[in-house]
C-alpha cells in the first residue's frame, strides 16, 4: 500500500566477512562389509559474519535484513568468501555434499555449507582427528564455535600468564613455593600439571624442528572438553628452566618448592613475558645473595696478613655463615685455602657460633694433611682449641670433642668412627681435598652425609677432575638437593653437556653453582707470582725397548678388540686400562712390566733422559721435584741417582717421616725430591723447588697441576720450570689429547666455553693403540 511517503533507502553493509565454522556431530549410516552401521562424524558448517549479520555459506550476492526498524542491505564479497573456501580445501576439508555422494546409503542432514575431514576414502574423521585442525583453522582466520554435543571446544589464547611466588616461613626463608597459571575467560588455570604431562609426552618437540613456524601452537587440554592453544616457543621457554623440577614427583601438583639459591629461575620465567605476583620477602633475600659478600678483615688474634683476594674469600665464607648455606672454596692450588678457612673459623668463634654449646668444627682431610692442619692452626689461629683424632688411641678422646673448637680427622677414619662422631653436633664440617668424596657411593662419602652438622664447606683445587658427576657429588655433600638427585642431574645437565656440548645447559649449570662456589685462578689474583714455564720433552724409543713396545701393543690391541666386540666399550673398562697400563710401563722402564721378556730389556730411553736432565740441573744448583705414578719407578730412579752420586729424598705412601722430609728439602739440604703422585700431589708446600718433572703422564691434567702447585704457590720467589717427559708416538703422547679434553670440560663449566665428549669410544681406542 502506498501511503504517500517513500520508504527510506536501505543501509548498505559493505565489509570483509568474518568466516565462522560451527563444529557439530552429524549422525549417518554407512555400509561396512555389507552391513549398514550407525556412525557419527564431525563436521563444520561455514557461515559468514558481516558486521553482526550472519549469512549462510551460499546465497544471493545481496541480502536484506531488518533491525531496529531499519532495513539493511548486505553486499556479499564473493572473493573473500571464496578465499575462505580455498583455505578449507588447503587444510584438507571437503564439502560434505561432495563426500555424501560417495557413501552408501547417502548420509542425510548435510547442508551446502558443511565440511568434513576425510581420514581415507569414504571414511570420515571423528572429533579426535579434528583436534589437530583447530589451531590451524584459527590461525587461518576462522572463528570457531562449538555445538554442545561436540565433545571438544577450543578457547582463545590465554589472556595472561602469571607466576605466583610465596615464601615458606617455616624453613627459615631458605625455600619458596612457585606456581604458574594462565587466565582463560577470566579464570586461572594451573599450568604446572600441564607442563608435567608435556615432559612425559614423547611426541612433544623439546627443540623446534627446522620447519616449525614462529607462531606454532600446541593444543593443550585444560579439562575433559576444553582445549587451549599455547605457543610452543613460550612453552619451551617455561620448560627449560623448570625441567628438572617438573621431572620430580610432587605431592602438590600445582606448585614447586625451590631453594632460595634457585631464585634465578624466576628471572628466566619473567623474561618470557610472565607476570610475577608475590614473594616480596624472597625478593629482598635474593638481592642480598646477589650483592654477595664484601671483603672482610682478619679477626683479632689471627697471625697472618691476608692478601686482598683472601680477604674477599673470608668475606664470602662469613656471608655463607650469615645466611646458613654451605659452599665450595675452589681456589687454585697454592692460593691459601686453609688460611682463609682458619680465619673464618676464628671469626665464627668470636661471634659465638663455634665452640662450646655451638659445637666444634670438624675438618676431614687426607691422612697426609693432618700435620699441616694442626701446624697451621697453631701458627695462624692459636686461640682455637685443636683436637686431632688420629692413631690407635684416638677413641679415648671421643668423649672430649665438645671441649674443642676444631677437631681434625681423616677420610679413612671417618667411616670407622662415624657412630662416635654422630654422637656430637658440629657447627661446621670442612671437607679438605673434597675430591675424596667425588664418588657418592664410597664409605667416606656416605659417612659425610650421616654426620650431624649445621653447615658444610668443601675445599678443593680440582672440583672437577673427570666428569660432572664428581661435581654433583661434592655439591650434594655440602648443600644436599641444590643440584637435584644424581639421576636427574645426569639427565638434565651431565648428558647434555658432556655428550652434546650443549652451551645453554652449561651456562645454566654455571649460574646454578655460582653462588655456592668461589673459584679464583692463580694468574688472576697472584700477579706477583713468578712465571711458570712448561716444557714438553719428547724422547724416541729405540732398539729392544721399541720392539717390546710394538710386540706388547699388538697383543694388547687384539685383546682389547676382542673384549670390546663381546662387551662393548663401556663394559671393557678394566681390560682397556690394564692394557694401557702395560704400554705406559714399557715407556717408563721395561722393568716395570711383569713379563719375563720385558725384564731382559736393558734400555730405558726416558730414564736416560731424566738422568741427563738431573745432571745438568744439579750442576746449576737447581732444586727439583720428580713426580711419578709408580712407586716402583721411583725406586729405579733412586737406584740410578745413587749410582750417579746425586743426593735425593723420596716420599711415597709408606713414608712415615713426611714432615721431616719436607723440612730437609725446604732447607736446601738435598737437591732432588722423588714423590709419588698419590702421596705428594696435595698438601705440600715445597717452594724451595724451582723445577718440577712429571716422569709419566696420566689422564687427568688437574692431578698434574696439583703436583706442580707444590712449588708454584704463595711463597715462591723464583721462576718455576715444569718438564713433562713423553715417549714420542706412544700411548703417552695420545694421552695428552685426552688430558686436553678433560681440562676443556672444567674450563667450560667454570669459565664458559665449548665442551667435548670425554668417554672412550672405539675411535679413541684405535688412536691409543696406534703403531709407532
Amino acid at each position: 500500500m502506498n501511503d504517500g511517503f517513500d520508504s527510506p533507502a536501505p543501509i548498505l553493509v559493505e565489509a570483509d566477512p568474518q568466516p565462522i565454522l560451527k563444529l557439530r556431530l552429524q549422525d549417518y549410516q554407512r555400509t561396512l562389509r555389507q552391513n549398514v552401521v550407525r556412525a557419527a562424524c564431525a563436521c563444520a558448517r561455514l557461515t559468514f559474519d558481516y558486521q553482526g549479520w550472519r549469512l549462510p555459506s551460499e546465497g544471493p550476492s545481496h541480502e536484506r535484513g531488518e533491525s531496529g526498524g531499519r532495513v539493511y542491505e548486505i553486499v556479499r564479497r564473493r572473493s573473500a568468501e571464496n578465499e575462505a573456501r580455498d583455505k578449507l580445501e588447503t587444510l584438507r576439508l571437503t564439502n560434505a555434499q561432495l563426500v555424501s555422494t560417495r557413501i552408501r546409503p547417502r548420509p542425510p542432514g548435510f547442508g551446502t555449507g558443511d565440511y568434513v575431514f576425510e581420514r581415507g576414502r569414504d571414511e570420515l574423521a571423528d572429533p579426535d582427528h579434528w583436534l589437530v585442525l583447530l589451531p590451524r583453522l584459527a590461525a587461518a582466520g576462522f572463528r570457531l564455535e562449538f555445538d554442545p554435543r561436540f565433545p571438544y571446544s577450543m578457547t582463545g589464547e590465554p589472556e595472561a600468564w602469571r607466576i605466583d611466588v610465596g615464601d615458606v616461613a617455616d624453613s627459615g626463608n631458605q625455600w619458596f613455593d612457585l606456581s604458574l597459571g594462565i587466565e582463560i575467560d577470566g579464570r586461572r588455570v594451573d599450568l604446572l600439571p600441564i607442563l608435567r604431562k608435556l615432559i612425559t609426552d614423547p611426541g612433544f618437540p623439546r627443540r623446534p624442528p627446522k620447519n616449525e613456524a614462529e607462531d606454532a601452537v600446541l593444543l593443550v587440554a585444560i579439562d575433559d572438553r576444553r582445549r587451549v592453544p599455547l605457543r610452543l616457543s613460550r612453552l619451551r621457554a617455561l620448560l627449560e628452566p623448570l625441567l628438572e623440577w617438573l621431572d620430580t614427583p610432587s605431592e602438590a601438583d600445582g606448585s614447586l618448592r625451590l631453594s632460595r639459591l634457585q631464585s634465578r629461575v624466576i628471572d628466566e620465567i619473567e623474561r618470557s613475558g610472565v607476570l610475577r605476583q608475590g614473594g616480596e620477602g624472597l625478593r629482598t633475600s635474593i638481592e642480598q645473595l646477589r650483592e654477595a659478600a664484601v671483603a672482610a678483615d682478619a679477626p683479632d688474634g689471627f697471625k697472618a696478613e691476608l692478601r686482598p683476594y683472601q680477604r674477599e674469600g673470608l668475606g664470602w665464607l662469613n656471608f655463607l655463615a650469615d645466611v646458613g648455606l654451605g659452599g665450595i672454596l675452589a681456589d687454585d692450588m697454592g692460593l691459601g685455602k686453609t688460611v682463609q678457612v682458619l680465619a673464618h673459623l676464628l671469626a665464627e668463634k668470636q661471634r659465638g657460633r663455634l665452640g662450646g654449646d655451638a659445637g666444634a668444627a670438624l675438618v676431614v682431610c687426607p691422612t697426609s694433611l693432618v700435620g699441616n692442619w694442626r701446624a697451621e692452626a697453631q701458627r695462624f689461629a692459636p686461640a682455637l682449641r685443636v683436637l686431632v683424632l688420629h692413631g690407635g688411641d684416638r677413641r679415648r678422646h671421643f668423649a672430649r670433642i665438645g671441649a674443642y673448637d676444631l677437631v681434625i680427622t681423616t677420610y679413612p677414619l671417618l667411616g670407622r668412627d662415624k657412630e662416635a662422631l654422630r654422637a656430637h653436633y658440629f657447627a661446621l664440617l670442612v671437607l679438605d681435598e673434597a675430591q675424596a668424596v667425588k664418588n657418592a657411593r664410597t664409605l667416606a662419602a656416605r659417612a659425610v652425609r650421616m654426620l650431624r652438622v649445621r653447615r658444610r664447606l668443601a675445599m678443593t683445587g680440582t672440583p672437577l677432575e673427570n666428569h660432572l658427576g664428581e661435581l654433583w657429588a661434592q655439591f650434594d655433600a655440602v648443600e644436599p638437593g641444590v643440584l637435584g638427585d644424581e639421576k636427574r642431574f645426569t639427565r638434565h645437565f651431565r648428558t647434555p653437556i658432556e655428550k652434546h656440548g650443549d652451551a645453554d645447559t652449561r651456562d645454566r649449570l654455571n649460574a646454578r653453582i655460582a653462588p655456592l662456589m668461589l673459584r679464583r685462578r692463580k694468574e688472576d689474583v697472584l700477579r706477583d707470582l713468578p712465571p711458570k714455564t712448561e716444557i714438553l720433552r719428547l724422547v724416541e724409543l729405540e732398539g729392544r725397548q721399541r720392539e717390546l713396545y710394538e710386540t706388547l701393543r699388538l697383543a694388547q690391541h687384539e685383546r682389547v678388540r676382542e673384549v670390546v666386540g663381546d662387551r662393548g666399550v663401556e663394559g671393557s673398562g678394566i681390560i682397556v686400562l690394564d692394557a694401557l697400563l702395560k704400554l705406559r710401563q714399557v715407556c717408563c722402564d721395561p722393568r716395570l712390566v711383569k713379563l719375563e721378556g720385558a725384564k731382559r730389556v736393558p734400555q730405558s730411553a726416558k730414564l736416560d733422559l731424566l738422568l741427563t736432565l738431573l745432571r745438568g740441573l744439579a750442576d746449576e744448583r737447581r732444586h727439583v721435584l720428580v713426580f711419578s705414578q709408580f712407586t716402583e719407578m721411583l725406586d729405579l730412579i733412586a737406584a740410578a741417582l745413587a749410582a750417579e752420586k746425586i743426593s735425593y729424598l723420596m716420599l711415597t705412601g709408606s713414608s712415615r717421616n713426611r714432615e721431616d722430609l719436607v723440612a730437609r728439602f725446604q732447607s736446601g739440604e738435598v737437591p732432588v725430591f722423588l714423590i709419588s703422585l698419590k702421596a705428594g700431589g696435595v698438601g705440600l708446600n715445597l717452594t724451595a723447588a724451582d723445577t718440577v718433572i712429571h716422569y709419566d703422564p696420566w689422564w687427568n691434567p688437574a692431578v698434574e697441576a696439583q703436583a706442580t702447585d707444590r712449588a708454584h704457590r704463595i711463597g715462591q720467589d723464583k721462576p718455576v720450570f715444569v718438564y713433562r717427559l713423553i715417549c714420542a708416538g706412544t700411548v703417552e703422547e695420545k694421552i695428552q689429547a685426552l688430558q686436553a679434553r678433560k681440562a676443556e670440560l672444567a674450563r667450560a663449566v667454570f669459565e664458559g666455553g665449548a665442551t667435548t665428549e670425554l668417554r672412550f669410544d672405539e675411535a679413541d681406542l684405535e688412536a691409543l693403540f696406534a703403531p709407532l
